[in-house]
């Protein structure tokens, strides 16, 4: 599981409160899948309860290959912010999951319209993307570095 990296936590209160004014409390039942790669990003997550796994297709395999998994407090999507806003990975639910859910659509305006709360929610996310990119170097590494059995697992 990645480093935690609380998205709302990153924010000033009053920022983190129009947030929140905008969020749907949503769950998703264990083996729930949450969103395809390549389909349309509209939306986000912050993880309140349970696991989440990442996933990628990978040519000549029947189901995807896990990339990493998420959980209490994490951000869960980042594809919404950046065009053309399709999700990089797919996203399963490992175990019983309770979310706040937000809508781009709706977020992307708030950035606009402010500016400051835009820089705010964009620096935040791209922590967790680099976070989540160092995570999957270093699986990377592990399955393919010296000494690895040089395959995805099963």
């Amino acid at each position: 599981m990645t480093t935690t990296t609380n998205l709302l936590g990153m924010l000033a209160p009053a920022d983190r409160d129009r947030l929140l004014a905008i969020a749907t409390e949503v769950s998703f039942p264990a083996g729930a899948r949450i969103f395809e790669e390549s389909s349309t990003a509209d939306r986000f997550w912050i993880i309140h309860t349970g696991t989440v796994t990442l996933d990628v297709h990978v040519a000549g395999r029947l189901r995807p290959a896990t990339v990493d998994s998420i959980g209490r407090g994490e951000l869960l999507g980042w594809s919404w912010l950046i065009p053309p806003h399709t999700w990089q990975l797919g996203a399963e639910a490992q175990s019983p999951v309770r979310a706040l859910e937000f809508d781009a659509a709706a977020v992307r305006t708030l950035c606009e319209e402010d500016p400051r709360l835009g820089q705010a929610l964009t620096r935040g996310v791209a922590e967790v993307v680099g976070r989540r990119l160092q995570s999957t170097r270093t699986r990377l590494l592990d399955l393919y570095g010296p000494g690895s059995a040089g395959r995805w697992p099963a």
